[in-house]
C-alpha cells in the first residue's frame, strides 16, 4: 500500500467530515470508521499510524455513553482523544488546531505526506484485484460523475473481468441513455448491456408519495434488474457501486441520524446475493472528481452536473405520474440548455428543477389554467455537505421563466429556491 492512514473512530461528533479533510489537506490519508471497531477490522486496515476518537454530542446511544473497543486502547498505536474524557481536546482557535493536529500526524504518528490521488488509485486497484481476484464484476452505469469514476478505476484494476450495466429506467434526463451508450460502448470500448426497463419502474412506483420509500423502491428495483443480468452471464460474484462518503453519512451512521437514504446505501434487499465493491466509499464528491481526472475521463464528464441514484424520481416531488415526470425532464433540459448558453455550465455547482404534486391556478390563452409550478434550484458547493444559492440573473430568470412555461406542458409557473444547505438539503427530497 502505497499511503499512510490516520483512523478517525466516530464517538458522536457531527464534524467528522470536516476533521478528516484537515487532515487530508496535510497530504495524509484518513478513514473515518465506527467507534466499536473490532481488533481483525482494525488489523485488516492498512498502514494506520494513529488514531483518533472523536466525541461528541451524539456520544450517548441508548441511554449510554459509547466508548473505543478495548482493541483500539491495546493496540499500541498513538491515540489523540478530542472531546473525550476532556482529553487532548483541541482549542477553539483554528491556527491552534492545526497546530494540535499536526503535532500528533507528524510527530507522535510518523505520517508521511503521501496522500494523493495517484497513490490512492493504486491503493483501490490493488485492493479491488485483491477482493475480486478472478471472479466478474457488475456495475450500474448512469454516466453520472461517480459511476463513471468507478467504471474507470475498475476497468484500470480489473479489464475484461467488469459489464456495465446501463438501466433506463424512465428517470433520467433528456437525451441520457442515448449519450451513455454512445460514449461508454462505442467511444470507451467498455462491456455494456443496456436495460429497457421503464414500464418496470414506473409500474412499481405508482401511488407512492413518500419520498423514503420512493428511494427504497428504486434502489431495491435496481438491485433486483442486476441480478436478473448476473443470472444470464458466469462467474458475477461482486456488484460495483459509486457509493462516495456524504452518502453514507445522509443515510445515517450509529450516532448520526439520516438525514435521507440513498439507493445505494439504504435501499439493499435483504437477500441480496452479491458482495459490493465500492473503491470510493471514502471519498467526498471533490475528490472522486479529482479522481476521475487523475483516471484520464474527459472534463466534460469528471465536471458534469451530479445527479442523485434514483434520478428525476426525487425531482418529481409526492406521487410520480408520467406527465409531471415528462414536464420535469423537460422543464430541466430548458434550464440546463440555458446555463449552456450564458457561461454558468461550468461556474454552477449542481442546479435542476423539480414539480410538486400541486398546482395553481394561472391564465393560458385567456382561461383558467390550472397547472403545475417549476421550481429552479442552483448551488455550489465542494463537499456536497454544505451548499450556498447561485445569484443567477434576473433576467436571465426570466428568460427560463418565458421558455418554461410556453414550451412545457401543463406548467404555468416558475419559482426560484433560495435555500442555502442547511437549512435545505440540495435535493428536494
Amino acid at each position: 500500500m502505497k499511503q499512510d492512514m490516520i483512523l478517525i473512530l466516530d464517538l458522536g461528533s457531527e464534524e467528522n467530515p470536516r476533521l478528516a479533510r484537515e487532515v487530508r489537506a496535510m497530504g495524509v490519508y484518513t478513514e473515518i470508521h465506527p467507534h466499536d471497531l473490532s481488533q481483525q477490522a482494525l488489523r485488516a486496515l492498512p498502514n494506520v499510524k494513529g488514531i483518533i476518537l472523536n466525541g461528541g454530542p451524539n456520544r450517548v446511544v441508548d441511554g449510554a455513553a459509547i466508548d473505543a473497543s478495548a482493541a483500539v486502547y491495546s493496540s499500541g498505536l498513538p491515540i489523540l482523544a478530542l472531546d473525550h474524557k476532556g482529553q487532548d481536546t483541541l482549542p477553539e482557535s483554528g491556527e491552534d488546531r492545526e497546530r494540535v493536529l499536526r503535532g500528533f500526524v507528524f510527530d507522535r504518528c510518523g505520517a508521511a505526506a503521501n496522500w494523493n490521488m495517484d497513490n490512492f488509485i493504486a491503493d483501490q486497484i490493488e485492493l479491488v484485484r485483491r477482493q475480486v481476484g478472478d471472479k466478474q464484476v457488475l456495475l450500474a452505469l448512469s454516466g453520472g460523475v461517480d459511476s463513471s469514476v468507478v467504471a474507470a478505476l475498475l476497468i484500470k484494476a480489473i479489464g475484461k473481468q467488469l459489464t456495465c450495466v446501463h438501466v433506463n429506467h424512465g428517470l433520467l434526463r433528456k437525451g441520457e441513455p442515448e449519450q451513455v451508450v454512445k460514449v461508454f460502448r462505442e467511444e470507451l470500448g467498455a462491456n455494456l448491456v443496456y436495460v429497457d426497463a421503464v414500464d418496470r419502474f414506473l409500474d412499481k412506483l405508482a401511488g407512492v408519495a413518500d419520498p423514503e420509500q420512493k428511494r427504497k423502491i428504486i434502489g431495491a428495483e435496481f438491485i433486483r434488474v442486476f441480478e436478473e443480468e448476473a443470472r444470464k452471464l458466469q462467474g458475477i460474484a461482486f456488484l460495483g457501486q459509486g457509493t462516495i462518503y456524504p452518502d453514507i453519512i445522509e443515510s445515517g451512521t450509529k450516532t448520526v441520524k439520516a438525514v435521507k437514504s440513498h439507493h445505494n446505501v439504504g435501499g439493499l434487499p435483504e437477500d441480496l446475493n452479491f458482495e459490493l465493491v465500492e473503491p470510493l466509499k471514502m471519498l467526498f464528491k471533490d475528490e472522486v472528481r479529482q479522481c476521475g481526472a487523475a483516471l484520464g475521463l474527459p472534463d466534460s464528464m469528471v465536471y458534469r452536473q451530479p445527479f442523485p441514484g434514483p434520478g428525476l424520481g426525487v425531482r418529481c416531488l409526492g406521487a410520480i405520474t408520467r406527465d409531471r415526470l415528462e414536464a420535469v425532464r423537460e422543464s430541466d433540459a430548458i434550464l440546463r440548455e440555458e446555463f449552456a448558453r450564458n457561461g454558468l455550465e461550468g461556474k454552477v455547482w449542481q442546479y435542476f428543477t423539480a414539480i410538486p404534486d400541486l398546482k395553481s391556478v394561472g391564465v393560458r390563452e385567456g382561461r383558467r389554467a390550472d397547472e403545475w409550478p417549476v421550481i429552479l434550484r442552483a448551488v455550489n458547493t465542494v463537499d456536497a455537505m454544505t451548499a450556498t444559492v447561485e445569484d443567477v440573473p434576473f433576467a436571465l430568470l426570466q428568460h427560463i421563466t418565458a421558455r418554461i412555461t410556453s414550451e412545457v406542458k401543463g406548467v404555468n409557473r416558475v419559482l426560484y429556491d433560495l435555500t442555502p444547505k442547511p437549512t435545505g438539503t440540495i435535493e428536494w427530497e
